[in-house]
């Protein structure tokens, strides 16, 4: 792999170093996964993590695509006999792809111009000779150009100077000084559009009525709401530049001390014609194509970030859970769950109008009989329609239950998504739609995890903007940020799906499916060797996948951790130098036996340093569960409703989403509160997710309530009031 590579690569993902960079590449190009490099390689990428090798990986196709760029221009130059050492290794030299289209500008296949024209007419001497700041009358030049093609003198000086314009546009120092000047000194400004009043109800672009911002300033989620707005044909939208700036610095790029030749008003309007027509029109499309960028790539950013969140929330194990679809009209789906996430029971009650009263009159009773029949001790409260009413009436039959139970609000984006797909009709061919949906909300309670993998990402609420990103790059994100939390956890072999399998590093639906379906014909994995029995999983799919797959009770202990099959070898001197029997793995004994052992020793030529102390850590920790360690779930028997809250209250919520400018956090009500990125910390805070991330469990205080618009702001900073009281 070239040098050079390497370096532009290095270039742009930061705290990489280029020999890390060189052995990451090297490992993609030999068909490693991503996952497999971070956890089994350490010691060749100097311990770069999940999201570094994505960012590298994604980095060296952008470089492969501006290479692949330079050569095709280069060959385009090359075939008109116009290509220049110089021009070769200008082109060579270009970081980016802008400065690549700006120096293949001037050479270019254009459609036919009125430059063009005028070229054709023989008029490119005078333009040549107008640039010499000549001290004769232009006219009388111009005079000696006159044909049959151009009838007078004004013709020529016309010709020449769409000849000029043209050529000053396509001058790449130029373009890129006036680009920089533009992005870095330039204003967005946004207007309310002729015609363009909303609805009252959709008037969500009204601070872009009379807007703005220098374009250095602007936020991707202003950028993101601006062109939301013109595409509805709202918002009218332009970039405002400082036109005496640019107009001295063309002077001083075109015409310099030349103030006595005649010749000086003729460029200056062509230079100014040249702006006004091409450079100030192309420029601010291309500045607002890169804010634009800019501004997917972070919401991209802010939606992978979420969704990890989201899919290592802590699960619910060894509980009875009861999914709770809420409705009104076609009542309230029930899916009891037990522990290992096998269905029950389903039901249907229907609470809430416009059902009978009959029927609403039987829904406690029907809720109270399921929970004493199955032993429930969680019901999942899907956070869709009806949702608030529906936890008001669990909360009011919970009073009536003689033992805890607790009701959680569960996030059911994608449910009915998942509900209608083809694997749930496998799994429960005789459930309608709205009972599948019931038992995803359940399990989601249960294990996120398991069930999150189920549904295209992209269905699942947590991003800003998303219906409005590039969808290859949205989901080439969200399917990388499924496989790294599904590899960090590890899969149960022997109870997963094969929908969760899929994303295991190194596998595939074909592979998944011929685990799932040797474990139907051959009973339980005894040990992660019997993997190579299954059909189509090759050598290297089974050494990229194999660390990542747990076995719980099988014949080798090491079955159960994250250690490779490939340093079993070192585990087990480990563990005889330490005097532990593997079967006692995990036990404080088998702990207290280990952390007596210098764990260096075993560094060697067969496992490096980060590579024994991994071994070191995973003898310890069997079956973990990174989960374990992120918040639990909120838990709630009672409810509030926005008329109770008050400014000042105080209370407990879950992160829901965090977007660019804050974050919504569930307080029990039927609508989240917002938490402004200003109001998150005494100090400034300039990205809410070095703050808090979705699933956290957050204590805030209510600011504001606006009743009519059904908005409430809050504030995690405790006011002053209630500090003093406390």
């Amino acid at each position: 792999m070239e040098e050079k590579t390497i370096n532009l690569v290095t270039k742009q993902v930061a705290g990489v170093k280029p020999r890390q960079v060189k052995a990451s590449l090297e490992l993609l190009d030999e068909g490693n996964t991503i996952p497999f490099i971070a956890r089994y390689r350490k010691e060749m990428t100097g311990a770069l993590d999940e999201v570094q090798l994505q960012e590298i990986a994604t980095s060296y196709e952008k470089v492969s695509e501006l290479e692949k760029r330079q050569q095709t221009v280069i060959k385009a130059i090359a075939d008109e006999g116009k290509l220049t050492d110089r021009l070769k290794n200008a082109i060579l030299a270009a970081e980016d792809l802008t400065t690549v289209e700006d120096l293949y500008l001037p050479y270019k296949k254009k459609r036919q111009t009125k430059a063009q024209k005028a070229k054709a007419q023989g008029l490119t001497p005078l333009a040549n000779w107008i640039l010499t700041f000549p001290a004769g009358e232009l006219e009388a030049k111009a005079a000696e150009f006159v044909t049959d093609e151009v009838p007078d003198a004004q013709a020529a000086l016309d010709g020449a100077h769409e000849i000029l314009a043209e050529a000053i546009s396509e001058m790449a120092t130029v373009r890129a000084w006036l680009r920089g000047f533009t992005r870095d000194k330039g204003q967005l400004v946004t207007t309310l559009r002729r015609g363009g009043e909303e609805a009252d109800e959709r008037s969500v672009y009204q601070q872009y009525y009379d807007f703005s911002s220098p374009i250095a300033d602007l936020s991707s989620y202003q950028v993101l709401a601006i062109n939301r707005g013109e595409k509805e044909k709202v918002l009218s939208v332009k970039i405002d530049v400082d036109q005496e700036r640019v107009d001295g610095y063309l002077r001083f790029r075109l015409v310099g001390s030349h103030d006595d030749s005649p010749a000086v008003d003729f460029i200056t309007e062509a230079y100014r014609d040249a702006y006004k027509r091409f450079m100030g029109p192309a420029i601010s499309r291309e500045i607002r194509k890169e804010l634009t960028e800019k501004a997917d790539e972070q919401a991209i950013k802010v939606f992978g970030e979420n969704l990890y969140h989201l899919l290592m929330q802590a699960p619910i194990k060894g509980k009875v859970v009861l999914g709770f679809d809420p409705a009104y009209r076609t009542g309230c789906k029930l899916a009891v769950i037990d522990p290992h996430g096998k269905l029950l029971h389903v039901a249907v009650i229907y609470p809430h109008k416009p059902a009978p009263e009959k029927q609403r009159a039987q829904a406690e009773g029907q809720l109270i009989d399921l929970i004493n029949q199955y032993h429930v001790e969680m019901i999942a409260i899907g956070n869709g329609t009806a949702s608030r009413e529906s936890a008001a009436f669990v909360a009011q039959t919970l009073k009536k239950i003689d033992r805890p139970v607790y009701y959680v609000i569960v996030n059911e984006a994608g449910a009915s998504v998942y509900s209608a797909s083809e694997e749930a009709r496998d799994e429960f061919p005789d459930l309608h739609v709205e009972k599948r949906s019931a038992i995803s909300i359940g399990r989601r309670l249960q294990d996120p995890l398991a069930e999150l993998v189920k549904i295209n990402p992209q269905a699942i609420g947590v991003g800003q903007y998303q219906h409005d990103l590039p969808e290859k790059e949205l989901s080439g994100e969200l399917d990388a940020v499924v496989e790294r939390a599904v590899n960090q956890v590890g899969v149960n072999l022997n109870t997963a799906s094969y929908q969760l399998l899929t994303r295991i590093a190194g596998l595939n639906e074909t592979i998944a499916h011929n685990i799932v379906n040797y474990r139907n014909d051959h009973g339980a994995y005894q040990s992660r060797t019997e993997l190579k029995n299954v059909s189509r999983l090759g050598p290297k799919a089974y050494q990229q996948s194999v660390g990542f797959l747990r076995i719980i009770g099988g014949k080798n202990p090491l079955d159960n951790t994250d250690i490779h099959p490939e340093s079993y070898p070192v585990a087990k001197k480990v563990m005889k130098e330490a005097g532990v029997d593997p079967t006692q793995l995990g036990t404080s004994a088998a702990n207290q036996q280990l952390k007596k052992l210098d764990w260096h020793q075993f560094v060697g030529p067969d496992a490096g340093k980060e590579t024994v102390a991994d071994i070191y850590s995973s003898l310890q920790t069997p079956g973990r569960d990174l989960r374990d360690t992120m918040p639990a779930p909120l838990l709630r028997q009672d409810v509030l409703t926005i008329d109770d809250l008050k400014p000042g209250m105080k209370l407990e919520g879950t992160v829901r989403n965090v977007v660019d400018f804050g974050a919504f956090v569930d307080i029990g009500v039927k609508h989240d509160g917002l938490v402004h990125v200003s109001k998150m910390s005494k100090r400034f805070i300039r990205d809410p997710r070095k703050v808090v991330a979705v699933g956290d469990i957050v204590t805030v205080w209510v600011e504001s309530v606006d009743l009519d618009r059904q908005r409430i702001q809050l504030t995690m900073v405790e006011p002053k009031e209630q500090a003093v009281k406390s």
